[in-house]
This record gives C-alpha cells, structure tokens and sequence, in this order.
C-alpha cells in the first residue's frame, strides 16, 4: 500500500535511472536505495531552492554548460527538496527489462558508500519488480525517456500499482504525456525509445527466431554458422567459425537462452566446462546474468563473452546493414535520418 492509497496524502511518483544501462541497478535494490550524481557537490541538505542549488554547482562544475547546469540544477532541487517520504518511486534495469517499484523511506542525505559518482541519496522500501511486457505502448513510451530523474504521470503509476499487484487487465487507454521528461534532449531521448522497443521486438521473437538471430549476427562479422538441432544441445546453439565445420580458429561456440531468468554462475561454468582449451565462448541470455555470472565469465580460463538483450540490440544495430536478408527479416527496421548539430 502506498500512502495516497491510504489517504494519508496524495504522493508523488518519479523514475530515477540506475545510471545508463543499469550500472547501479543491483546496488539500490541491494542497499535500498536511490541515488544520483554531481559528486563535486558537497551536501544539500541546506540547499531549500533551486536557486541555492544553481550557485553550488556554477561553483563545483564551472566549465559546464548553461543548459546542462539548468537541467541538473532541476533534477537536483527535485530529489532534494520535491521528493517525499511515502511517494512512489521506480528504477530500471534494461539488461532485464523490469522495473523496481517501491516508496522513498527517508530524507535526502550526502552519501559516498553507495557509489563514489553518485552520492546524493535517499533510503527506499521496495515492493518488487514489474516486467516492461506488462504494460501499455503509452507507459513503456513514457518509461522509456532518458533523463537521470522525471516525475511519472498518474496514469503510469498507477499501471505500475495494479502491475505489481498481479492485477494486469487491459491497460489504460489514454494517452500517457511525457511530462518533465520533455527537458532532455530530443533526439537522444527518440533513440533511448527506440532502443527499448527494438528489444521489446526482440523479447517477442522465439527461441528458435532468436538464435537465428544471433546466428546471423556472427555471418555479418564474415563467420560461418552451423545451429544445433532442437533438443539436448550439450550448451551450444551454435558454432561459428572461418570455414563453417569449426575446423578452423577461431572456432566460437554459442549458447542462446531466451527467457526472462537471469543466468547465474552455474550456467556459465556448465557452458565453459564443456569447451576446448582453443574454443571462444560467447553466452546470450535475453533474461541478463547475475553479478556472479559475469565474475565466472571474467575468470573462465577460455575468452567468454557475455550478450543481454541490450548488448544484442547494439550489436544489431552496428551491423543491420551487413546482415543478409533473411536476418533482417526477423527484425525490420527502417533509418531515419534527423538534423546533424556541431
């Protein structure tokens, strides 16, 4: 229950990004927490208006930009002053593609023991996880901007509620505006939203879609592909190499989960202890992989590579105009072109 819900006053909701790609998702879920940069700027707790709040960072950060400044100063004055204990609060983790939702638990606080770049924070009960696929166009759109914090609409929220509550019937008609979010930058904000509905694409793909995917991903890079008959695959999906038997180095084998788990370290060393001491490892798991997954796969003692759905959407887009047609075909895409400013 949230405090509007229980009339004690009507709260406010805000989406506060785990720095680009999720870097600190793992930390604020773990610590309870939400944080954000500006880590010259030394406490705030005093800083009552923007204004104050403008003059401490022209001073921390004096080769800024005016506009950059302007914005932050916004962010700033609102996780200091505008945030209040009981209002709803959502990150994200794009690797997964879920949203954590829960209410802010205190005041703002200067804090260095959650990240050293970002140190002004606030305590938060989290209630739980929502997966992007259980909303609406309008709230994955809305979700989707990229500044660090934006104050969420009604509507979206209270999607999020019903979301979280496993009361998931059809989603709110209206359109759902943007809000604050419409400060940040235009067209890098039309490529966040871009970005995370090719993944939602991708997401809806099957597994045998998905691993033709990224079979034809390693053809792009001037591989040859052989793909494992459905069924026991002993970890390999694929085997990528110059003369296509894997005959020749660099030989590649391929493992290709698509589902929403994440992967742990157990997968990555059943993957890895199966491989030739010349083998080159290359794990997609569409669900993300665990903090200990990606310290198995650093000290593997064959050359691993990890690929989430995020990283997939960006090798995707590197090579779209190399991949043969048949690959294009599982995810068609279309180039636009915007304005170019020096």
């Amino acid at each position: 229950m949230y405090p509007c819900d229980r009339g004690m006053h009507m709260s406010k909701s805000w989406m506060v990004r785990a720095e680009r790609n999720g870097r600190l998702f793992d930390a604020f879920k773990e610590k309870s927490v939400v944080a954000i940069g500006w880590p010259a700027l030394a406490d705030l707790s005093q800083a009552k208006t923007r204004k104050t709040i403008s003059e401490a960072l022209a001073k921390a950060y004096a080769g800024a930009k005016p506009q950059s400044q302007a914005m932050a100063a916004g962010q700033l004055h609102r996780f200091v002053n505008e945030m209040n204990i009981g209002d709803m609060v959502v990150t994200y983790d794009p690797s997964r593609r879920v949203y954590l939702v829960g209410e802010i638990a205190s005041a703002y606080r200067h804090d260095t023991s959650i990240d050293p770049e970002d140190t002004q924070v606030r305590s938060v009960r989290w209630d739980g996880e929502v997966s992007r696929d259980l909303l609406s166009v309008e709230s994955r759109n809305s979700l989707g901007s990229i500044s660090t914090l934006f104050r969420l609409s009604n509507e979206v929220a209270s999607e999020l509620k019903k979301a979280l509550s496993g009361n998931i019937a059809a989603p709110p008609e209206s359109s759902v505006a943007v809000g604050e979010a419409a400060e940040e930058d235009l067209f890098e904000s039309m490529a966040s939203r871009a970005h995370e509905f090719i993944k939602d694409k991708l997401n809806a793909l099957s597994w045998s879609e998905m691993q033709d995917l990224v079979a034809g991903l390693l053809r792009s890079l001037g591989y040859k592909t052989r793909i494992s008959d459905a069924g026991p695959d002993q970890g390999k999906d694929i085997v990528a190499s110059p003369d296509g038997f894997g005959f020749e180095a660099p030989r590649i084998v391929v493992e290709v989960k698509h589902r929403k788990g994440s992967m742990g370290a157990p997968d990555l060393r059943n993957f890895i202890a199966g491989r030739h001491d010349l083998d080159k490892g290359l794990y997609v798991s569409t669900g993300g992989f665990t903090r200990e997954a990606r310290y198995e796969a650093e000290r593997a003692r064959i050359p691993t590579a990890l690929m989430d759905l995020d990283d997939l959407v960006k090798s995707l887009l590197e090579q779209y105009d190399k991949l043969d047609l048949e690959t294009q075909q599982l995810i068609p895409l279309k180039r636009i072109f915007i304005p170019a400013w020096s």
